[in-house]
């Protein structure tokens, strides 16, 4: 028990868990809730972003501020874990509110509105980055280990939720005005940075030491340009679908990945790594965060595939208006939410009691299973099913993280717990942002072969002249999934520069922009992609099944575990017969070279 505990009877922990939830409950929102609300701010700003040389703006709309969170968490956890972990969050609250403001009063339209959007998302991305990199060593400062699941569970499961409930948010703040999506982080980002201030305190251990510029450049540089790369690989290339095939695209994945090797062999050579690759000798450390990275690439394509099936076939199937789609596709999701509110601080309770194995590998389970149903529903489904199957990933998706992240942060030394925080939303922020070009390059790869010449097909049907329909449904699948995920009808949005739409008979309009054309048109193409996608989404999480499975087994909860203070791991030994050495029963290495911890005493991580 920390000092500060024993001091005000054990309030000042509650006291950091309401606030770092309130942290990355509004960091989290803000990363998503511009998805919903992109028509509204791009008509704002009067540009169209799926005009010849715009989707570059609404890419880095959507990715800038994952991109950024992905890159930065684990150097401002290692910042955290040197200069203190408090003073870190509380500075990430005040810049987050200052970006909030600069984002809502934009005075600029077109291009440049729309660059200082991205700008300002970008330096709200480095605030968020600094509350979600801070908050879980905050926490895991603050409770004892008896309770540190529940703690991490409310904290995470509202970081996974905001994910969510900014989709919603994004859209019933887009229909009043859409700086409002900007505004409603300005008050809370102002009274959290006043109370943050007032109210935190530094009760974990710090670690004094210096920048290390080597690792920090290298990470930087190389994990900013393969995400980047990865960005600009769903943009159409040379006639191709996809831009896999650029130069520029391959030069970038090429440069990242010599870059990112080059920083592995750098952190093993400096005296203090921002980075510390000898956590991974850790086994509950590194299988956690495989399993946080391969669950984070299998939600994100879950996320954006559920955007696009509602918008733009299911809610038009049912009458809904394409403008309408954001906001409802956000109602009808909330089972998901749902289930991560329900299994979540429930699931990090037991797992203080039971071990995080068991939790978070069932939980992976369900996960996987519930692909596996959405892969058997019809693309125009049933909503009390596809209601259920949602449910049962949120569940199984509240399950996993919880535990999985005590199990994480419980695994390493109070000194590495802010770079250990980093390097765990390192791995799910990169698998947020690996997922959108995976599932859109999925998707697009699906829609490629037969899409243009059933939409085609479709416009001659309905008098389109040939040449116009050619022409429209020889443009690549992105700008059909796009129109689809902003909220636009996507038969006007394709046909409106060419003008066809002025020319024909009433009715012919009506059926081309009705809320049915487009969604009984797509539907067959679009369930070849959403094969695809949901696909490999199951077969990532039961891969991280796996990994989770193979964390290793804690016999004894830490909590009941007779003298075990917070991280400590105790385990029986045995003499070896021939020289006298003390082993470990699990891998028989002479103690002290079993790992950070032996006999209830704290040992240096090798290479630390």
């Amino acid at each position: 028990m920390t000092t500060a505990q024993v001091d005000d009877g054990g309030r000042y922990k509650w006291v950091a868990l309401s606030n770092t939830t309130l942290g990355v409950l509004i960091a989290t929102v803000d990363a998503s809730i511009v998805i919903i609300s992109l028509p509204a701010i791009f008509r704002g700003i009067g540009l169209d972003p799926l005009a010849p040389g715009n989707i570059g703006y609404l890419l880095w709309m959507i990715l800038g501020y994952l991109l950024v969170s992905a890159v930065l968490v684990v150097v401002l956890g290692r910042l955290g874990d040197m200069f203190g972990r408090v003073r870190m969050y509380n500075m990430g609250f005040a810049i987050f509110a200052g970006a909030s403001l600069a984002l809502s009063l934009d005075p600029l339209r077109g291009g440049g509105g729309a660059l200082w959007l991205i700008g300002f998302r970008i330096v709200q991305a480095v605030g968020g980055s600094m509350l979600t990199a801070n908050s879980a060593a905050i926490l895991t400062d603050a409770f004892p280990a008896r309770q540190r699941g529940m703690a991490l569970g409310i904290n995470q499961i509202t970081a996974l939720a905001g994910q969510f409930l900014g989709l919603i948010a994004g859209g019933l703040l887009a229909t009043i005005d859409w700086r409002a999506v900007f505004w409603v982080s300005v008050p809370i980002g102002i009274a959290g940075t006043v109370w943050s201030y007032r109210s935190l305190r530094e009760t974990g251990a710090r670690k004094p030491g210096r920048v290390d510029w080597i690792g920090n450049l290298t990470f930087t540089a190389g994990a900013g340009g393969l995400l980047a790369a990865i960005t600009y690989g769903i943009q159409p290339y040379g006639g191709h679908p996809t831009g896999w095939t650029d130069p520029w695209v391959l030069g970038g994945l090429a440069a990242g990945v010599l870059l990112l090797v080059v920083f592995c062999f750098a952190e093993t050579r400096v005296a203090e790594p921002m980075f510390r690759l000898a956590l991974f000798r850790v086994r509950a450390f590194a299988a956690g965060n495989l399993a946080v990275l391969l669950t984070a690439i299998a939600r994100g394509g879950l996320q954006f595939t559920l955007i696009i099936w509602l918008q733009g076939i299911w809610l038009p199937l049912r009458g809904y208006d394409f403008e309408q789609t954001p906001l409802w596709a956000g109602i009808f999701m909330l089972p998901l939410t749902v289930g991560f509110l329900l299994a979540g601080p429930l699931s990090g309770h037991l797992s203080d009691r039971f071990g995080a194995r068991l939790f978070s590998t069932t939980g992976l389970v369900l996960v996987a299973a519930s692909f596996v149903g959405l892969l058997a529903l019809p693309v125009d489904f049933p909503y009390p099913a596809f209601a259920a199957l949602l449910l049962v990933s949120g569940i199984g998706q509240g399950m996993f993280s919880a535990p999985n992240t005590s199990a994480i942060m419980g695994s390493v030394a109070p000194e590495h717990r802010g770079v250990a925080s980093g390097m765990r939303s390192t791995f799910q922020n990169s698998g947020t942002a690996l997922s959108i070009g995976l599932c859109f390059s999925l998707m697009i790869a699906g829609l490629a072969g037969s899409l243009p010449g059933t939409l085609e097909g479709g416009l001659r049907a309905n008098g389109v002249p040939a040449g116009t329909a050619e022409q429209v449904a020889g443009l690549p699948p992105v700008s059909t999934l796009f129109a689809t995920f902003l909220g636009d009808n996507p038969i006007g949005h394709l046909l409106g520069p060419s003008g066809v739409l002025a020319t024909l008979p009433g009715h012919q309009v009506h059926i081309l922009t009705g809320t049915a054309f487009f969604p009984t048109l797509v539907s067959g193409p679009f369930h070849h992609g959403l094969v695809t996608v949901f696909g490999a989404a199951a077969v990532m999480a039961l891969i991280a099944a796996l990994a989770s499975a193979l964390r290793g087994r804690r016999d004894t909860p830490a909590a009941r575990r007779p003298g075990g203070d917070d991280c400590t791991i105790r385990t029986a030994r045995t003499k070896d017969s021939k020289n006298g050495a003390q082993r470990t029963p699990r891998d028989g290495r002479p103690a002290g070279h079993h790992g950070p911890l032996h006999r209830g005493r704290r040992l240096p991580v090798p290479g630390a």
